[in-house]
């Protein structure tokens, strides 16, 4: 018999709905109910494509026993971290008060009846292991606590909650030079893996914007490391198995050194930022497989991940089968079918070594499809397609088709971008940001997610505003259509208005009243991305967007500072304020007949001018007729 959460939009939430456990939705029911009848809550945080959740479903609330408890001792409330971000902010600096350490999916709290948190955990085995207390133990201990009211458990309680209140001191503000790229550049060498790139050994993470801020330091300072970090880990990251060689596509990171064994997921919001980071990263380099990988992905989107112009947030790690079934091979079936199509042994063996596909296999006993290099072979093409095609008699991974703002406004971001190298990606582009806003700005007001076949319920949170509000700035770049700016403008005095306070910003400021992360977790920080909006409307709109830019960097100056390569997006928008913004002012053809523009912080601005103008916010410095020497003159004002 399915429980409350059948009645729930959540593709996450109805995973869960036929679990003996009587879970409750975040409802207030659920709250008052916890306090008339004297019960501990426990809330469990996750989302739809997450491994560990799927296994802690299956070992602990498929469990009929601990159900059982739980449904007599317990209120039980689960929550999907895509649609409640600002919940699952909450209990993660819960999580890293009481642990001293970042927590993650899936995410135990447990609370008093009053919902003040004593405990936080992630995944709970249902037994009790190297000194670890077991979800069974751990659940009898707590009742009994609560039932008794012990004392000490709920002055922690309050002591803890009390710790959770925002901090309103002043930071100590820090003098930003531009020369603090060099402090930024010694940390992400420290970090450097010199084998197959990144900044771990592993797991690895993509680290867009890591990548990206290094990029920006190669183009801006000529320098030799910056590009070295950027282009050993974009080359080894498009291998295979982290990248999906066969549909396309990134997983979310790799479970290894080389990038080989990834957790299989794909999320929307890892492809939005490298197909961006791959177009930006051809665009300076001219490397023709950085534009491809870009193409790639994005065909993937529009092939698995996307319904009518709007895009999913994630497909599964697991099918039926097993964790990455869908996505790996058996040396026996390849070579069938290579023979089915009359390849011959010689050739057989030829593909099979350079896809790495071997009868004892690379990954439980099957093949991730993987290369050695980057050289390509006469009938390479041909073989990908025998491989997907192979693909297509399976079943694919389950797909979360919540559509989320932010995510959304990464994918058709990078596809503006996109379109400025290959235009046949800007119909796409266009599409889909008008689908976005038919769907997610309801009575003219902004919303989070919704599922793709529902209406949406959350309104939007800091990183909504921002990520729209620099997806609307790169649609007006590539389109020149001043609508666009319109609603960039609208985005920022929203996010102004609903999150900031005096150079602070807040994620949220409803039930939960969160501040905004500095750090770049799984993407880049809503602080980070709001003042790029602001940078870039403080060059395109007015200057007074420059201002509250400025007050944000001021306010985090002593922390970025310190300790850049935490929060790499804030540091380049920092770089990008203190090396100085350069507006391109012109008519619409002189704008478009300008090619490769080498410093980055350089923006276009429509303009009636027969001549091409280079300024910054205070003053122009030059005045020309020919596009072609546009890059050349400007470089000679920084």
């Amino acid at each position: 018999m399915a429980n409350r959460l059948e009645k729930e939009d959540s593709p996450y939430l109805q995973q869960h709905k036929n679990n003996p456990v009587d879970w409750f939705a975040w409802r207030d029911e659920a709250f008052k109910k916890a306090k008339d009848e004297n019960k501990a809550i426990f809330i469990s945080i996750g989302y739809s494509s997450c491994h560990w959740c799927h296994v802690m479903e299956e070992k602990v609330f498929e469990n009929e026993e601990f159900a059982k408890k739980l449904n007599s001792d317990f209120v039980c409330i689960k929550v999907d971290k895509e649609e409640r971000p600002d919940i699952d902010k909450y209990y993660q600096e819960v999580h890293k008060l009481l642990n001293r350490t970042a927590g993650g999916w899936p995410t135990s709290i447990f609370c008093t009846p009053e919902n003040k948190p004593f405990f936080a955990g992630t995944y709970i085995a249902p037994e009790s292991r190297d000194k670890q207390l077991g979800f069974g133990e751990l659940i009898d201990i707590i009742s009994k606590k609560i039932d008794e009211r012990e004392t000490k458990l709920f002055s922690n309680a309050d002591e803890i909650l009390e710790y959770m209140k925002p901090d309103e001191r002043p930071k100590e503000a820090t003098k930003l030079l531009s020369d603090l790229y060099k402090n930024y550049l010694n940390q992400a060498e420290y970090n450097f893996e010199e084998e197959f790139g990144g900044f771990s050994i592993k797991p690895k993470f993509p680290h867009y914007s890591t990548l990206l801020t290094l990029l920006h330091i190669a183009q801006t300072q000529d320098d030799k490391r910056a590009s070295k970090f950027v282009k050993k880990s974009l080359d080894s990251m498009i291998l295979g198995g982290m990248y999906d060689l066969v549909d396309g596509g990134f997983c979310r990171y790799s479970t290894d050194q080389k990038w080989l064994v990834p957790h299989f997921e794909k999320m929307t919001y890892d492809n939005g930022l490298l197909i961006e980071l791959y177009t930006k990263a051809y665009e300076f380099y001219k490397d023709e497989k950085y534009l491809n990988i870009a193409k790639k992905s994005a065909d993937f989107m529009f092939e698995k991940m996307s319904e009518n112009k709007l895009y999913y947030s994630a497909s599964d790690a697991d099918s039926k089968l097993g964790e990455g079934d869908y996505f790996t091979y058996t040396y026996n079936e390849v070579e069938a079918e290579l023979k089915k199509l009359n390849f011959t042994d010689t050739e057989i063996k030829e593909y099979t070594q350079h896809f790495n596909i071997s009868k004892d296999g690379n990954f439980e006993d099957k093949n991730i499809i993987r290369v050695d290099d980057n050289k390509k072979l006469k009938k390479e093409k041909e073989v990908l397609d025998i491989l997907k095609k192979l693909r297509e008699k399976r079943e694919y991974p389950f797909i979360d088709k919540k559509v989320q703002t932010s995510w959304s406004s990464m994918i058709i971001k990078a596809l503006f971008r996109l379109s400025s190298v290959d235009k046949t990606y800007f119909d796409q582009a266009m599409l889909s940001i008008g689908a976005l806003e038919d769907k997610m700005i309801v009575n003219n007001k902004l919303q989070h997610s919704s599922l793709i076949s529902s209406s949406p319920k959350v309104e939007a949170f800091l990183e909504d505003y921002a990520y729209a509000g620099v997806m609307y700035v790169e649609a007006y770049e590539t389109s020149l259509d001043e609508m666009f700016i319109i609603k960039a403008t609208h985005m920022a005095n929203q996010a102004l208005e609903k999150f900031y306070d005096k150079g602070r910003w807040f994620f949220s400021k409803g039930e939960f009243e969160v501040e905004a992360e500095l750090t770049d977790s799984t993407y880049p920080s809503s602080v980070g991305v709001i003042v790029d909006l602001l940078n870039s409307l403080g060059s395109l709109v007015d200057d007074k967007y420059s201002t509250f830019a400025f007050k944000t960097l001021e306010y985090y100056s002593k922390t970025l500072a310190r300790a850049p390569i935490s929060m790499p997006y804030l540091f380049d928008q920092a770089y990008r304020y203190t090396l100085g913004i350069r507006v391109i002012k012109a008519n619409e053809k002189n704008l478009r007949a300008i090619k490769d523009i080498s410093y980055p912080f350089a923006i276009k601005k429509l303009d009636t001018s027969d001549e091409i103008l280079i300024c910054s916010n205070q003053a122009c410095f030059t005045n020309l007729k020919d596009t072609d020497k546009v890059d050349e003159e400007l470089i000679k004002t920084l």
